[in-house]
C-alpha cells in the first residue's frame, strides 16, 4: 500500500470494511456539531441599499463602504437604537457594507432576532446617508452652503477690476505697459480656471443626494452557519477525517508485503505459495478481552487494507500447490527430513496453511508446527530437526518483526531453509444441482479441518 497510488478501489475497500466504524463516526461529528451550534446562538442577517446618485468612481464607492460602517456612523445608530447593554462597538462586528453594481451601497446588519436586524440596518443606513451629507455641505449648515456663492462673486469683482486696470494701463506704448497688461491678463485666466474647478467640485453640481432605497426586509431565516449546517459539516469532517486517516495510515505502513521483502527480512529462499480458504471470521485476530469486544463492536477488528481474497479454485487445485512445496523441500534437504514449521502467533491463515501442509506431507518430511509470538519471539531448541520453514501471511508483519523470528531460529540452533507464503481465498459456494455434490463436499471440508486442527 505504501508504494500504491489512491485509487476508488482502495476507497471502496476502506468504505466496505469499515463502514460501521465510519457511521459511527459520522455520528459522532453530528453530536459535535449539535453541540456547537448550542454554544453559538442563532443569528439573523439582512440588508438596505443606499443609492448614490450621479458618477461614482470605484474608489469612491469602495471609500463610502468604509464610512458605512466607521465608528462614528455605527456608534450614533446604537445611540439611537438605545439597546441596553449593546455598545457601539458590539455592534461594529455586526454590520458590514459592500459596493455593488449602480452605484449602490448594501448595508447588513446581523442581531439575534429578525427585528433588530431590520432595525439596526435600517439606523445604520440611515445615520450613514445622515454623515455622508454632512461632510458634503448637503444643506445642514446655511453658512457653510452660501461660502461658495459668495467666493464666485468675489471671483468676478476681482476679475471685473483686473480688466479696469488693464484699460487704465493705456494703450500699450511703452514697455512697462505692456507688461503690466500681459500680467494682469495670467491673472485673469488663473481666476476663471479656479471658478470652473469651485463649480466642478461643487457636489450640488454633479450628484445628487444620498437615498436610502426603502427599510430592509424582515429576516425569515437564520443566518449562516446553522444548526442543520454545523450537523451536516461535523458528520462530513468526520467521516473525510476517517477516510484519509485510514489512506495515510496505510500509506506509511511498513508492513512487507511482497515476496522478495519476505524473503530478504527473514534471509532464506521463497518456496511458494498456498491458498487457504475460508471467510472473514478466520482473519479476525484472536482475543475476547474488553478491548477486543470493542474492536469488534467498532468493526475494526477486520483487515481493511489487504485485496479482496479471490474465488478459491477446486480442492485438487489447492493441494497441488501444497505437494510442490513438500517436493521443493525434499530436494533441498537430505533424509532423514525433519522441519520444524514456524508461524508468527496471530498469523491465522498461517495457521490453517501450515495445518494443511503438515497433512499433505505426512511423514517425509515430518513436520511439527510451533506458534512464535514476533513481539518477543521464542524458538524451541534444535532437537532432531534439520531447520526450519517459516509460513506466513503478506501483510502482517515488519522487516524487523520478521528479523527478530529469524534470530531466533538462529539462537536454536534452526536453519531457515524456506519461506511459504499463505494467501486467504474466498471458498466457492457448492452447487445444488444433485444431492452427491452436496454430500461429497462436506467430508471433504470435515478432513481439512481434521488436519488443521490435529496438527497445528
Amino acid at each position: 500500500m505504501s508504494d500504491d497510488t489512491i485509487r476508488l478501489v482502495t476507497i471502496g475497500r476502506i468504505l466496505r470494511r469499515r463502514r460501521r466504524f465510519l457511521i459511527i463516526l459520522a455520528v459522532v461529528g453530528a453530536l459535535v456539531g449539535y453541540g456547537a451550534s448550542l454554544l453559538f446562538p442563532p443569528r439573523y442577517t439582512t440588508s438596505a441599499s443606499v443609492l448614490l446618485p450621479g458618477a461614482w468612481e470605484e474608489r469612491e464607492l469602495l471609500t463610502q463602504a468604509e464610512i458605512a460602517t466607521s465608528s462614528v456612523v455605527v456608534d450614533r445608530a446604537a445611540d439611537t437604537l438605545g439597546w441596553s447593554g449593546v455598545r457601539g462597538s458590539e455592534l461594529r462586528d455586526r454590520v458590514s457594507a459592500k459596493a455593488s453594481d449602480g452605484n449602490i451601497i448594501k448595508i447588513s446588519g446581523t442581531a439575534d432576532t429578525p427585528k433588530r436586524a431590520q432595525q439596526l440596518s435600517d439606523q445604520v443606513a440611515q445615520q450613514f446617508v445622515a454623515f455622508a451629507a454632512r461632510i458634503g455641505g448637503d444643506g445642514t449648515d446655511p453658512e457653510a452652503a452660501a461660502q461658495p456663492e459668495a467666493l464666485r462673486q468675489m471671483v468676478v469683482a476681482t476679475s471685473r477690476r483686473i480688466t479696469e486696470l488693464a484699460d487704465a494701463a493705456g494703450t500699450g506704448q511703452t514697455v512697462e505697459s505692456v507688461q503690466t497688461r500681459t500680467e494682469l491678463a495670467k491673472l485673469r485666466t488663473s481666476l476663471q480656471e479656479a471658478i470652473t474647478k469651485l463649480d466642478q467640485a461643487d457636489p450640488a453640481a454633479t450628484q445628487a443626494n444620498m437615498v436610502v432605497m426603502g427599510p430592509a426586509a424582515r429576516p425569515t431565516g437564520e443566518a449562516p452557519p446553522t444548526r442543520v449546517q454545523l450537523v451536516v459539516a461535523g458528520a462530513l469532517l468526520s467521516f473525510l477525517l476517517a477516510v484519509i486517516g485510514h489512506l495515510t495510515a496505510a500509506r506509511m505502513s511498513r508492513r512487507l508485503r511482497t515476496e522478495p521483502e519476505i524473503a530478504a527480512a527473514l534471509g532464506s529462499t521463497f518456496l511458494g505459495t498456498v491458498d487457504v480458504p475460508g471467510d472473514r471470521p478466520a482473519q479476525r485476530p484472536e482475543g475476547g478481552g474488553p478491548w477486543a469486544r470493542v474492536r469488534r463492536l467498532l468493526g475494526v477488528d477486520v483487515r481493511w487494507d489487504i485485496p479482496t481474497p479471490r474465488t478459491a479454485g477446486d480442492e485438487a487445485g489447492r493441494r497441488i500447490r501444497y505437494r510442490r512445496v513438500c517436493a521443493r523441500l525434499r530436494d533441498r534437504l537430505p533424509a532423514p527430513r525433519r522441519l520444524l514449521v514456524v508461524v508468527p502467533d496471530g498469523d491465522e491463515i498461517a495457521g490453517l496453511a501450515a495445518g494443511q501442509l503438515v497433512a499433505e506431507a505426512g511423514t517425509d518430511p515430518l513436520l511439527r508446527v510451533v506458534r512464535v509470538p514476533v513481539s518477543r519471539p521464542m524458538v524451541p531448541d534444535r532437537d532432531t530437526e534439520s531447520g526450519a520453514l517459516v509460513v506466513l501471511s503478506a501483510g502482517n508483519w515488519t522487516a524487523g518483526e520478521l528479523a527478530g523470528v529469524a534470530e531466533a531460529c538462529a539462537d536454536a540452533k534452526h536453519q531457515v531453509v524456506g519461506i511459504v507464503l499463505a494467501g486467504p481465498v474466498r471458498a466457492a459456494r457448492p452447487t445444488r444441482s444433485g444431492g452427491r455434490s452436496r454430500a461429497a463436499a462436506v467430508p471433504a471440508l470435515a478432513v481439512g479441518d481434521d488436519a488443521s486442527g490435529g496438527s497445528v
